[in-house]
């Protein structure tokens, strides 16, 4: 958009295109949304399934694919440490690994710079337990082994053989979260659901997917602070051909489900006991 209007910018990018589809997901994470919805200005996504689910790579793909396709300035490897306004007060100055930068806009587009993002990250996503009781109002017990996240591990991706024996708790019921629950499970792991709040809807709807309704709804276009009290997004998976997660299922099969995460420590995760509630 910057580039049609003829606005002069630059692209920071802390590490390579598209880095966080290349490290920091699941092996098999899939895309949420159906192929023939996935699109970026002028620049639909290439698929021979329009109602299949893109992998990691075809996702990265596409998105190296559009920074070619608009030949957007972008400077790979370097991380921005600072902001501030510029002493005249008409702009900023941006402190990178390569030196000080001015510009008379900066628009912010990472999510975890956001501070409402920010306060609320929790400082670990998968905890691998050797398998242990359950006590109330807390996780399984036994020797928690890891409890960082890939990314501090050094680690690229994951997958249900990379973690150690014993039980594991994921922390997150949202699409990413539900997806490896239901991988790990699969693979034959004990698995341990943390639930948070979140919005269930089903995949598909009187023959339609669910992106289908939303975009013919308009809600795709809604800001969302109009969208209501509940402005979370809906909770859907292309993982498995896309299915309709459902938690009662999931305990059904054998999943065991818990409340959301309160706090964590060196050997005890505490959980609150609002599992009824969120499912509800």
């Amino acid at each position: 958009m910057l580039s049609q209007r003829g606005c002069s910018h630059l692209v920071l990018e802390r590490n390579r295109i598209a880095e966080r589809w290349r490290s920091e997901r699941w092996d098999e994470m899939r895309f949420q949304f159906p192929n023939w919805s996935v699109r970026l200005p002028d620049f639909p996504f290439p698929h021979a399934d329009p109602d299949g689910f893109a992998t990691n790579g075809q996702i990265v793909d596409f998105i190296t694919a559009y920074a070619a396709f608009v030949a957007a300035p972008i400077r790979c490897g370097v991380c921005v440490t600072a902001l501030r306004r510029h002493d005249t007060g008409s702009a900023f100055v941006a402190e990178t690994t390569e030196g000080m930068i001015e510009a008379d806009n900066v628009p912010l587009v990472d999510d975890r710079r956001r501070p409402e993002r920010c306060a609320r990250r929790p400082q670990c996503r998968l905890l691998g337990f050797c398998a242990g009781p359950h006590r109330p109002g807390r996780g399984p017990g036994g020797r928690r082994h890891r409890s960082q996240s890939r990314e501090q591990a050094g680690q690229q991706k994951a997958n249900p053989g990379q973690l150690p024996p014993g039980a594991v708790l994921v922390v997150g019921s949202g699409a990413s979260g539900a997806q490896i629950t239901e991988e790990l499970f699969r693979a034959g792991r004990r698995v341990y659901l943390s639930v948070g709040q979140h919005t269930r809807l089903p995949r598909r709807y009187r023959g339609r997917d669910l992106t289908w309704w939303l975009s013919a709804m308009g809600l795709d276009q809604t800001p969302t602070e109009m969208r209501g009290p509940d402005r979370s997004n809906p909770l859907i998976t292309g993982a498995f051909g896309g299915d309709t997660i459902d938690f009662r299922r999931f305990a059904a099969e054998g999943v065991t489900l818990l409340g959301r995460m309160q706090a964590a420590d060196h050997t005890m995760v505490t959980l609150a006991a609002d599992l009824s509630k969120r499912l509800a």
